[in-house]
């Protein structure tokens, strides 16, 4: 694999210098400079929370665990790297520098965050400082210009053929750990046991995934951002909902997947109609489809399901005017991906900045934009059946037009979700996740 990211990062690195060059110009800036960041220290403690990488710095470099470094660019100049590799005996000491990236860089490595500091260029007003509050030391403050800041993050939806490689390779360790935590589920591990059999097929630490896993069994499926992990297995597993990904020099994966247990074929058959429905979501990933237009379609063949399946006996466009169908289907159809897992620039109208707003009644989408040719998105539908959504639903009119007693017979179940990660090209889109799980 590092010999086709040799091949592609020359031109990644020449895309961000044309893109920054511009941002530099707009905003009356001469310098990018990007703190990696530093561990945050816990309060009333002595110990950090683990280091996570400014994005903006991993956009650059495929250094994620850097913290104390530092980037600075100047157009027309080579970008510098600025790397901190203290004298320590407590921790382990950052390895020089090396790899097929190197080249790109002028490399100073430095022993202390202050000798950092004084690589920076002299003049910092004149600097774009991009970082959080936690920049390295008082005396070098982020200030975000917005015009910087908005054209590097309207841009950053456009991924390079470099970053696609990487999000491939996140994508196929994350199918690897979705196969090992299929394998648990079925010999009856608890919630902790298959997030364990996940992180071991995957090779990586809770702190080096792209976000917490959401393992959860039966009912714990309808809850959306379920991260509790049962240490203890249930008596039946009847279904199973994970929503793992994995990281690839910061580049990231999101896959959700649901299963049914053995004894479980309604469930199973409700699943299949899911698959089918994500499925065909997934290849309308294409050059001018516009999300919030995909989403709200989502939303009419999801209505389509529950009534093929005998839980609402309306039609899907009265199930969605009525929002029926969000007391089902409860957040958006998906999200832009890459640096961050909700990458940024979702909402973004130009490179200049401004706001696509969300469709009325669909508050939780993220992401409005049109789709084009490098776009990486999310295809995430959901079917679940939450107790405090459906008893808000009892009270309505058309509380008649759904079968109660169907409803209940699939709480036990919890929900369907199911996530892949789709490029959106010139012309067929490209399915990473399923792509992924083909390779296994």
């Amino acid at each position: 694999m590092n010999d086709a990211l040799a091949a592609l990062y020359p031109q990644h690195i020449a895309t961000l210098r044309e893109r920054t060059d511009t941002a530099l110009a707009r905003a009356g800036f001469d310098h990018l400079v990007v703190p990696a960041g530093r561990p945050i220290t816990k309060f009333l403690d002595d110990q950090d929370y683990p280091f996570i990488a400014n994005p903006h710095f991993k956009h650059w470099l495929p250094l994620t665990d850097a913290p104390g470094s530092w980037l600075v660019y100047t157009p027309g100049e080579k970008p510098k790297l600025v790397f901190l590799q203290p004298r320590d005996y407590w921790h382990v000491v950052p390895e020089a520098p090396s790899g097929y990236w190197v080249d790109q860089f002028d490399i100073v490595v430095v022993r202390k965050p202050a000798d950092a500091i004084a690589e920076l260029p002299a003049a910092l007003s004149r600097c774009a400082i991009v970082g959080d509050q936690y920049c390295n030391l008082q005396e070098v403050c982020a200030n975000n210009p917005p015009a910087v800041i908005d054209h590097l993050h309207y841009h950053r939806a456009y991924k390079t053929p470099y970053e696609l490689e990487l999000m491939r390779e996140a994508s196929r360790l994350g199918t690897r750990g979705h196969r090992a935590a299929e394998r648990a589920f079925r010999q009856g591990e608890s919630e902790l046991g298959i997030h364990l059999a996940y992180l071991t097929a995957v090779g990586q630490i809770d702190a080096e995934l792209p976000y917490a896993s959401i393992v959860g069994l039966n009912e714990h499926g309808a809850v959306l951002h379920y991260t509790h992990f049962d240490r203890r297995a249930p008596t039946e597993s009847r279904s199973f909902l994970i929503d793992a990904g994995a990281s690839a020099s910061g580049y990231a994966s999101d896959i959700t997947r649901t299963y049914a247990g053995s004894q479980a074929s309604e469930f199973q058959s409700l699943i299949d109609s899911m698959d089918a429905a994500e499925r065909s979501f997934a290849a309308k990933v294409r050059a001018g489809q516009n999300y919030p237009e995909l989403h709200v379609h989502a939303h009419h063949v999801l209505a389509g399901v529950l009534r093929d399946h005998g839980f609402i006996r309306m039609s899907p466009e009265s199930a969605v005017e009525s929002g029926v169908s969000s007391a089902f289907f409860p957040h958006g159809l998906g999200h832009g991906i890459g640096l961050q897992v909700h990458d940024v620039g979702g909402f973004q109208a130009a490179e200049t900045g401004g706001t696509i707003a969300k469709p009325e009644g669909h508050p939780y989408l993220r992401l409005t934009r049109d789709l084009e040719p490098g776009m990486v998105v999310t295809i995430e539908p959901g079917i679940y059946f939450i107790d405090m959504l459906l008893a808000e639903l009892k009270s309505k009119p058309f509380s008649a037009d759904i079968d109660w007693a169907k409803v209940d017979a699939f709480r036990k179940y919890g929900g369907i979700r199911i996530e892949d990660d789709v490029v959106c090209t010139t012309g067929e889109p490209e399915n990473l996740t399923r792509d992924a799980f083909a390779l296994l």
